[in-house]
């Protein structure tokens, strides 16, 4: 069963990705909860508190399931595999409900909150290049892609990828549109590059 601190955090989540930090206020949110706005503090002391755990939660989830430069996914053993590896990477960001909620929240507040700026730039380009980067130098050192600098084709493999996905968040209505363009893309990739 689910936490009482766990169901702040999760409608937090929807509030501060609705409303923004500033619009977001504890008494709706206690509301939303059936909690006394005294039965928060009990958990929460502040609505910073809560925000700072929200994007706590939100940064060890995407890590877990989606991996990291430090939790990375095993490399591919073929390119096939790598197809496969990135549709999932793909499909976990436009459909985890939690990672949605998220990304919308990161593209309003990355110009109001500093950590959320660093983590913009984190998941929507440097982290998920970083990830890529050392695929790539993996199967390249498997003889699997052609030898290039890791660094700069995990760039022009991410930077297609995320705008597509960033037309997800959008425009939901086109994301099968954009998954069958992203598909697309990578494919076209790994056979340009593929040794």
């Amino acid at each position: 069963m689910e936490s009482t601190r766990e169901r702040i955090l999760d409608e937090a989540l929807i509030m501060f990705a609705e409303n923004g930090y500033r619009g977001a206020n504890l008494r709706d949110l206690a509301a939303r909860l059936s909690l006394s706005k005294s039965a928060l503090y009990k958990h929460y002391d502040s609505k910073e508190a809560i925000w700072h755990a929200v994007l706590d939660k939100m940064e060890a989830h995407y890590a877990r399931n989606f991996g990291s430069v430090d939790n990375l996914p095993p490399t591919p053993d073929s390119c096939e595999e790598l197809v496969q590896l990135s549709l999932r990477m793909i499909h976990f960001t436009v459909s985890d409900p939690h990672i949605i909620l998220t990304r919308r929240l990161i593209i309003t507040e990355q110009f109001h909150d500093e950590r959320v700026c660093r983590m913009a730039t984190k998941y929507f380009l440097e982290g998920t290049a970083g990830i890529y980067e050392k695929v790539f130098a993996g199967m390249m050192a498997k003889g699997l892609l052609k030898p290039a600098d890791p660094a700069m084709l995990a760039f022009s493999f991410t930077a297609p990828v995320s705008s597509l996905i960033h037309l997800c968040a959008r425009e939901p209505e086109r994301q099968a549109e954009a998954l069958a363009r992203a598909e697309a893309f990578v494919r076209y990739f790994v056979s340009i590059h593929a040794a």
